[in-house]
């Protein structure tokens, strides 16, 4: 690892570290209570030292099978690795998403909640679970229907899937803050704690709203190629 990818990821995660901090103020919130998450999808292992070099230890990846070829090498060196899965997650792959991920945001149909019941029986390991909810209503996208969220924590709750918040992704044309503060709503009206939202362009706004989670990529390892 060059001397100036660790310098440049540093200065990078500080920025990061700062922004959060000054938006947590502005909305007299500890910041010490968000967890930045480094949205490590497509970036290969080299990119991802310098960060944890740094200092970085939450990261998210969307695929499954991309994180297995990933991972499995950096995480040995590093045991306080916190692995969040933060793409769709498909039926099949939910044996392997509960085998290998720490915490998993996707959870958002009947099927994956049954899938990931079973995963965590077998396995004897139960990642933290975020309900994804499509606040946009976009059909391109993941996440449960906004009617859809008391009936599916029910049958989280039931499922034995530990809950520890919600999730979304506003759409990508319009002003994020609006879909915000209405997954704010929805958790407040639902008692659930978490929210796992905001991304490098908004997550100031996120964490001005509520956000426990951010999910940030491009502003700590730049433009992917």
């Amino acid at each position: 690892m060059a001397l100036d990818d660790y310098q440049d990821a540093r200065i990078r995660l500080e920025a990061v570290h700062a922004a959060i901090a000054k938006a947590a103020k502005l909305a007299s919130r500890d910041p010490a209570a968000i967890t930045l998450i480094a949205v490590s999808k497509t970036h290969p292992a080299s990119a991802i030292m310098p960060l944890l070099a740094a200092g970085q230890r939450h990261f998210g990846e969307n695929r499954v099978q991309e994180a297995q070829e990933k991972w499995s090498d950096l995480r040995a060196t590093r045991p306080d690795l916190v692995l969040h899965l933060v793409g769709r997650l498909q039926s099949k792959k939910a044996d392997d998403a509960v085998r290998l991920f720490d915490v998993i945001h996707s959870v958002d149909r009947p099927s994956v909640i049954e899938a990931l019941s079973k995963a965590m029986d077998k396995h004897d390991r139960r990642p933290p679970c975020f309900l994804q909810v499509n606040v946009g209503d976009e059909s391109q996208k993941g996440g449960c229907a906004i009617a859809d969220v008391p009936a599916l924590l029910k049958m989280m709750g039931k499922a034995g899937l530990p809950l520890v918040g919600l999730m979304c992704v506003p759409p990508a044309d319009g002003e994020a803050a609006p879909y915000f503060a209405l997954l704010a709503k929805i958790a407040r009206d639902n008692g659930v704690a978490g929210l796992s939202m905001g991304m490098s362009g908004d997550y100031e706004t996120a964490v001005m709203l509520g956000a426990t989670h951010v999910r940030v990529g491009t502003a700590l390892f730049g433009v992917r190629s």
